[in-house]
């Protein structure tokens, strides 16, 4: 994708890469969109580099991700609805969603607190742009009908390799061979 400079047309709230930090830009800022993976946006503003969300890519006239989920007739959390919001969480640098990288090692569900915990590491234990995953994992999840608080633990034991990935995965980042 070629970079391109666009207004904002609505304020948007985007994360800092690499550290996560949230910043709110208002409305009617230029910014220039330099990388458009995966379903969110790289974006650069008064010399920073920020991730915008793609359910918000609409603020950078963009067309946003719409995620819907059935509200369950009950208080509780659906698992699977939880596993359908990891699935539109993308590495941005590797256009595959966590969960078919192997990324997301545990799920647990919390009904009483309505807090869904997750342990997922990241491809490389050094990777910069671990703060912006998490918080994309937590923006999403949040999401999910009756989710309160999400709480995402990165650990890297035991430490992801390719094999964790998916065959279909595999296929996509041409590894599979």
């Amino acid at each position: 994708m070629q970079q391109k400079i666009v207004s904002t047309e609505r304020e948007c709230l985007v994360r800092r890469v690499p550290n996560g930090d949230k910043q709110l830009i208002p409305a009617g800022e230029f910014v220039t969109i330099t990388q458009d993976l995966g379903g969110n946006f790289t974006i650069t503003w008064r010399g920073n580099m920020y991730r915008v969300d793609g359910t918000d890519a609409d603020a950078i006239g963009r067309k946003p991700l719409k995620l819907e989920f059935t509200t369950p007739g009950h208080s509780g959390i659906e698992e699977h609805q939880v596993y359908q919001a990891l699935e539109t969480v993308y590495d941005p640098e590797i256009p595959i969603n966590l969960l078919s990288l192997g990324l997301i090692y545990k799920v647990t569900v919390e009904q009483a607190t309505h807090t869904v915990h997750i342990d997922m590491t990241l491809t490389a234990p050094a990777c910069g742009m671990g703060p912006v995953l998490v918080g994309d994992v937590e923006h999403r999840v949040g999401m999910v009908p009756n989710v309160k608080k999400v709480l995402v633990n990165l650990v890297f034991d035991p430490p992801w390799s390719r094999e964790m990935m998916s065959e279909e995965a595999q296929l996509e980042a041409g590894l599979f061979f």
